[in-house]
């Protein structure tokens, strides 16, 4: 489906518009300028420090230069945003450095994030922005980037945005000044698209569904699309609410979905984080149904429809190992990317795999979207249930069983250190001799956030007793020596 351009159709009133003064774009002093912006997941950091209005300018003309430079005057760039208090403040930045650049900005306001990467490919858009941080807490906040295609930017790209930045003063406005306006009609577009081609395959009558909505960017949008497909819905956390996103609610802490679940006694639960980019789900008997599993049942069904090439399957370092043991048993192939959709997305276009993800619930199905979508994995997970005519918790009782996996994050403020960790002589010597015992029987991931000051510690073996210990020893390890 294609959204086309009605900027020349509509009228546009004084309220409609941004006004960029070109002085003070002009003016602002770079920010971070020895310091790669760009994370595993586009800028993110605590609003206010690392994440300010200035920089958002500085960031939203730079990438209006970097990506519109092919573009034809006053062609459209999508802009979303989530919840967040800062995210009117940093949307309302970077589309005045987008006006600026001369491309006119589309904002589509709340929606989750993989609504502006469909409107971005969908549409004559030369790239789209999300304001959000994900799963991050209410303080902090971030800038996604897709390009014309709807994918993340490569770094490449992102590479040469931040040398704009960094020679930020030398940066010459286009002289033609683009026009900001409210397009919130657009996120149809989207929902009709996620919703249409599995309605013609099944409806969610008599299956009872709870959504945890994380008083985030899904709280309009998710209600009203599983409804319209039939379900029967209970909300929780179902308001935008910026004081309170991703807090004690959501796809990052799931007590209080599994208690509704229970309480509702409801087939299955699901659980989104800020911007509904990924999603976690919950079984009738508690049980938490996470990526691996999604992406075992997702691909079997694709398998069965003979719409999985090689039978391979794409997920990260962080996937357990009994899901890769169960896979193999399946007849199919699990590929390890490292941690990020970004890095999924990257050895799934390498090796022409049509699916791929991560633990955390980023589900990636080229059949379907072009980037990680909540809604979209929610919906066909809703829709394996019903094809099967069974419940969620017999159809993960017939899946695989996990290995004992325990993850805990130290947080290490030192970005040098956090960066560099590798280079900690003592933790280094713990790792070998943490493999060492475990041999074949568990394995290791020790890794820097790319989205949090944090070092995450990761331990998975068969036996529990194993995990602790080495998981205990790896983090006084971190906390002594890099915190």
């Amino acid at each position: 489906m294609s959204v086309t351009s009605q900027s020349k159709q509509k009228s546009v009133t004084k309220s409609d518009r941004t006004v960029q003064p070109a002085k003070l774009a002009r003016k602002v002093v770079a920010a971070a300028k020895d310091v790669n912006l760009f994370g595993t997941d586009g800028i993110r950091g605590h609003v206010g420090q690392h994440l300010t209005p200035q920089l958002a300018l500085q960031v939203g003309f730079c990438a209006g230069l970097e990506l519109g430079q092919d573009a034809s005057p006053h062609q459209p760039f999508i802009l979303g945003q989530d919840s967040r208090n800062s995210s009117d403040m940093l949307a309302m930045a970077l589309s005045a450095g987008l006006t600026a650049a001369g491309l006119d900005v589309w904002h589509i306001g709340l929606c989750p994030t993989p609504t502006v990467a469909y409107l971005t490919h969908h549409t004559e858009a030369v790239g789209g922005v999300m304001v959000s941080a994900s799963h991050n807490p209410p303080a902090d906040n971030g800038i996604k980037f897709f390009q014309a295609n709807g994918t993340k930017l490569p770094p490449t790209t992102q590479g040469k945005i931040e040398q704009r930045i960094r020679a930020y003063s030398q940066q010459q406005p286009s002289g033609t000044w683009g026009h900001h306006f409210h397009r919130p009609e657009l996120t149809k577009s989207y929902t009709d698209a996620i919703q249409t081609p599995l309605h013609a395959q099944v409806d969610f009558q008599g299956l009872k569904v709870v959504l945890d909505l994380a008083w985030g960017a899904a709280t309009q949008l998710a209600p009203a699309v599983f409804k319209a497909m039939g379900a029967e819905v209970i909300c929780l956390h179902d308001q935008p609410d910026g004081d309170r996103i991703n807090v004690n609610c959501g796809s990052t802490h799931l007590a209080p979905l599994k208690a509704a679940v229970n309480l509702h006694e409801a087939d299955v639960g699901f659980a989104f984080d800020g911007d509904a980019d990924r999603v976690l789900a919950i079984d009738c008997q508690g049980r938490t149904v996470d990526g691996d599993y999604i992406l075992y049942l997702w691909g079997k069904a694709l398998q069965q429809q003979n719409q999985l090439p090689k039978d391979l399957i794409v997920a990260t370092v962080m996937s357990n190992l009994g899901f890769e043991l169960a896979w193999q048993q399946q007849g199919g192939t699990l590929l390890r990317a490292a941690v990020g959709d970004q890095n999924v997305h990257a050895e799934m276009l390498n090796h022409g795999s049509m699916l791929g993800g991560e633990q955390s619930g980023h589900i990636l199905c080229p059949h379907y979207g072009v980037s990680g979508d909540g809604l979209l994995t929610a919906l066909h997970l809703a829709t394996i249930i019903c094809q099967n005519k069974t419940r969620l918790s017999c159809l993960v009782d017939d899946s695989f069983q996990t290995y004992p996996q325990l993850l805990k994050n130290v947080r290490v403020e030192d970005r040098d250190r956090r960066r560099n960790w590798q280079e900690c002589q003592p933790l280094q010597t713990l790792i070998d001799q943490a493999t060492d015992d475990m041999g074949d029987q568990g394995r290791i991931l020790v890794r820097a956030s790319g989205t949090e000051p944090l070092i995450r510690v990761m331990v998975e073996a068969r036996d529990m007793r194993m995990v602790n210990h080495w998981t205990d020893q790896l983090v006084r390890a971190v906390e002594t020596h890099l915190a």
